[in-house]
């Protein structure tokens, strides 16, 4: 039997009836409270207990203290890891903290406006991935190989110096015939007597530092030639920072060739190089921005690689720049390199990297493809045709049928080709075994009777053979015993 719950006589109970408290209660007592909700409560409890998430202001200044650190280390990393020592000798190359006139030291009254409109970056790109190229190894025979399809007479290199002679010798041409039809004197440049056309005339190029006289463009006014031979020794010692308003300027003048050359390009520092060919990439127009590449940058890659058998970072991050005007990038630097005869597959190697890192627009390729493809042939140009059909592209028919050419050329050729030449023919086949006719097909696999690797022709020959030419017909599928009409 359950407990009874109902109140007993003696039990005493927990309050007054509600009529019995409003009688006895005024007006100022406070009335009876009772539980207060859990809910509430929670909310209560939250409300007066402190934010974790808050930092007091000591532990804030210790924060901000390390963020600080980090960010410097950051900063003279970017500048390339210079000391306190370097630090101030850049300052007084800017004309900033120098305390008198040095000997090389530029005047603070020649330095031009430096630009405060924007920062510019110090080549702080996503560097994970530089240098990671493959390193071409090859045997002795390999190299020999090689070497029988090297030019004898290596193609002759035009520099920056090179084309400013030419004008200026023309210019002195014009104005002797001029002269010589009116019966007076001849005006002529000075210094430009003591040189050929094609020869360079930076061995005795002069300036108040370094005690030349070098030929400088007519018409050009004797500021415009102080202040730029002025950056570019500023340039010649440039790490990092701001450039001067005067350079940024260079790619919308008119004759930005002759101007560029006052600066003294082979004098530039890496970094400077980088910064510059950001700025002409960004703001000249394809043909003339092939022109820098090949007149400029081109070189100081190529004599980089040479002294230091590898490519210093900025100057790899200034080519892989160059490559977003891809149809300067291959006139200026890729088939200079090809036709030059002087080509090392170091360097070969290098270039290629950057093609494979980044996107080409699909006609671009096609057509240095196809300009590779007529062209004589070398062994880094078979590199570069192989990196750029492992892109991947869809061709046009056109292209195709230059390559098929390319390698067919070599059918009759008593020389045994480089291992280079049967990679880029595999990457054809594996890439491109669809889209070639069965004449090609058929050619091809001719070929390798003449042309054979012992490791890379059975490759080719099964692709070639399990492939479906262009116009062939599809086999059709075997006969299915389990195949049921509908």
């Amino acid at each position: 039997m359950g407990k009874d719950t109902l109140a007993r006589p003696g039990s005493k109970t927990r309050h007054d009836p509600l009529h019995v408290q409003l009688m006895a209660g005024s007006e100022n007592d406070p009335l009876p409270q009772g539980k207060v909700p859990r809910a509430k409560a929670a909310r209560n409890e939250r409300k007066n207990k402190p934010d974790a998430n808050f930092v007091d202001a000591k532990l804030s200044r210790k924060i901000l203290s390390i963020a600080q650190e980090q960010q410097d280390e950051i900063n003279r990393e970017d500048r390339g890891g210079l000391s306190s020592d370097d630090d101030e000798e850049e300052t007084q190359t800017y004309g900033k903290k120098a305390s008198g006139p040095s000997k090389g030291a530029v005047s603070k009254s020649f330095i031009p406006a430096i630009d405060d409109s924007d920062e510019e970056d110090s080549g702080a790109e996503d560097g994970d991935d530089f240098g990671t190229f493959d390193e071409i190894e090859i045997d002795q025979r390999d190299a020999e190989l090689l070497a029988k399809f090297m030019p004898a007479a290596p193609k002759e290199k035009k520099t920056l110096a090179d084309l400013i002679m030419e004008k200026i010798n023309a210019q002195n041409a014009a104005n002797a015939a001029a002269a010589a039809a009116a019966g007076g004197e001849a005006v002529v440049v000075p210094g430009s007597e003591k040189k050929g056309p094609l020869d360079s005339v930076m061995d005795y190029a002069d300036d108040e530092e370094t005690g030349d006289n070098r030929p400088m463009p007519m018409g050009l006014s004797p500021k415009v030639v102080e202040v730029y031979s002025k950056v570019g020794l500023l340039l010649s010692r440039y790490k990092s920072g701001k450039l001067p308003k005067a350079f940024k300027i260079i790619p919308s003048l008119q004759n930005w060739e002759e101007i560029l050359y006052i600066t003294a390009p082979e004098n530039w520092t890496v970094h400077a190089t980088y910064q510059a060919t950001r700025i002409f990439t960004s703001n000249l127009k394809e043909k003339q921005a092939h022109k820098f590449f090949s007149l400029v940058l081109l070189d100081k890659i190529r004599d980089d690689i040479a002294e230091n058998k590898k490519l210093n970072y900025h100057l790899y991050m200034a080519l892989k720049k160059s490559l977003y005007k891809s149809k300067a990038f291959f006139k200026g630097i890729l088939f200079p390199l090809c036709e030059s005869g002087t080509c090392t597959l170091k360097e070969a190697a290098v270039v290629g990297s950057v093609i494979t890192k980044v996107s080409i627009p699909v006609l671009h390729s096609a057509a240095a493809l196809l300009r590779l493809a007529d062209m004589e042939y070398t062994g880094p140009n078979s590199l570069f045709i192989r990196v750029l059909l492992d892109k991947k592209y869809a061709l046009p028919y056109k292209v195709i049928d230059g390559l098929v050419d390319h390698f067919l050329r070599f059918k009759m050729d008593p020389r045994p080709m480089p291992v280079l030449w049967h990679q880029a023919f595999l990457i054809f086949a594996q890439r491109y075994k669809s889209d070639i006719t069965p004449d090609q097909k058929q050619a091809l696999l001719d070929l390798m009777r003449f042309k054979s690797h012992e490791g890379i022709s059975p490759e080719i020959r099964r692709e070639l053979m399990n492939s479906v030419a262009r116009g062939e017909m599809l086999p059709e599928p075997a006969d299915d015993d389990m195949l049921m009409d509908i």
